[in-house]
């Protein structure tokens, strides 16, 4: 029974070396996700250094800005004309959209020839008691013929931008 025996023999000494060699890849693969992750830390740290260097970079330009925007240095003279004049062009068109805003704003207070301030509101005229029928299938609510609502207009959702539009099912006559 030696060939039992040496049988027996390799299929240990087999399974030791699967065994040597597994715990060989264990500990490369282990080596290998330390490192790995050791890198990424070490990069999120590098971005978030370099994050606080972009913010007080920008905190010293501002600063230098309003230090010295009447007499910077000529090599920065040009920078801060140009962030003067952009803001002055901010300042130009916040004041144009307030115009447009208070444009809007009585442009709708007289776009209705209401008494009340329905539409200044967003609400539908009151309708007169006296006047309006009970409203039925046959005979609708009157509703006050000198108000003009204003029109408004929910937003489109991104489904319903993004959706196919299916095109229409055409019956023709033939087919019927």
């Amino acid at each position: 029974m030696a060939s039992y025996e040496d049988l027996k023999k390799k299929a240990k000494d087999a399974l030791d070396t699967i065994a040597d060699v597994s715990a060989e890849a264990y500990r490369a693969a282990e080596e290998k996700a330390r490192i790995l992750a050791r890198r990424a830390k070490l990069n999120a740290e590098i971005t978030r250094e370099k994050a606080v260097i972009r913010r007080i970079k920008g905190e010293i330009g501002s600063k230098y800005y309003e230090l010295h925007k009447d007499d910077a240095e000529e090599e920065l003279k040009e920078g801060c004309d140009g962030i003067t004049a952009s803001l002055e062009n901010i300042e130009a068109k916040k004041a144009e959209l307030e115009e447009l805003k208070n444009t809007n704003a009585n442009s709708e207070k007289e776009a209705c020839d209401c008494d009340d301030d329905c539409c200044a509101e967003g609400d539908e005229a009151p309708e007169p008691a006296e006047e309006a029928p009970a409203a039925t299938e046959e005979a609708p609510a009157a509703k006050n013929p000198k108000h003009r609502p204003r029109k408004w207009r929910l937003p489109l959702t991104r489904r319903q931008i993004s959706a196919p539009r299916s095109k229409p099912v055409i019956y023709s006559s033939k087919h019927s």
